[in-house]
């Protein structure tokens, strides 16, 4: 039984698992996961990550602006939610901003330069807190290289879809890769290079559940229990052995989170 996964990223306040959450939970030892990190948006109102982090000992949780809320952070007062995740994150369970970044995919979602100015804001606001980021790329590549050049945060670019050279790049520059059920596709050759092409000393394991459930589960609602086909797909790439990538990733994400798990 593998008792070395942490599933980097992970949504667990959403309303996919309203119904068996508890139990999915609970069950999680069973499946040698140590620790998930849950990944959640800022309002006023909702509170469901940190909530979930006080509930589990072994869940740890994010703040931050998505960048498909950006226009409407950006058409209220962003400084005043920008003061939220400041104060969020100094829950002792709190360790990460995120996620953020820039989503181009859908010409109908938040405005490229409204993303791009709420993405900047707390590039900045992670400098000054000195807090690790969860970076959200959807066909953005250009402007989020850009503005991680420009910034140089500590943190992961979460579910990895550009090129090996760009990978090595950030890698080199100190962020970590993750790494989810995407990588296992068969179309997903950019992610096969990346990944023979990074140090694993740079990966991390991810699921992004409920999405991207990773073959050979694909299209089944994904959850922490999966990240073992993710990290048995890196082994096979890296020539490793599956419990090598666990152990390696786990000590990333720690590394990466500032936890011992």
């Amino acid at each position: 039984m593998l008792q070395n996964i942490f599933d980097s990223h992970a949504h667990y306040d959403d309303p996919r698992f309203d119904e068996d959450r508890d139990a999915l939970l609970g069950s999680m030892a069973e499946h040698g996961v140590r620790a998930i990190m849950n990944v959640g948006n800022t309002t006023h109102a909702n509170l469901a990550g940190i909530e979930l982090a006080k509930q589990y000992p072994f869940i740890y949780c994010s703040i931050g602006i998505h960048p498909d809320q950006a226009a409407e952070i950006a058409a209220q007062n962003s400084r005043e939610y920008l003061d939220v995740i400041a104060s969020q994150l100094s829950y002792e369970k709190a360790m990460a901003l995120g996620e953020i970044g820039l989503d181009y995919y859908y010409d109908d979602a938040s405005p490229r330069d409204v993303q791009r100015k709420i993405f900047e804001k707390q590039l900045a606001l992670a400098k000054d807190l000195d807090v690790p980021v969860i970076i959200h790329n959807r066909d953005a590549h250009q402007d989020t290289l850009e503005l991680l050049n420009k910034y140089r945060p500590k943190g992961i670019v979460h579910c990895y879809s550009g090129s090996a050279e760009d990978a090595v790049q950030l890698a080199a520059q100190g962020l970590y890769i993750g790494f989810g059920g995407a990588c296992t596709f068969k179309g997903a050759k950019r992610a096969a290079k990346a990944i023979a092409a990074l140090p694993l000393e740079r990966i991390v394991l991810e699921t992004d559940c409920p999405y991207m459930a990773p073959e050979p589960v694909r299209g089944t609602r994904c959850d922490s229990s999966l990240i073992r086909y993710v990290g048995e797909y890196i082994a096979s790439v890296k020539g490793e052995e599956p419990e090598q990538v666990f152990r390696q990733t786990v000590e990333n994400a720690c590394q990466v989170y500032n936890l011992s798990v």
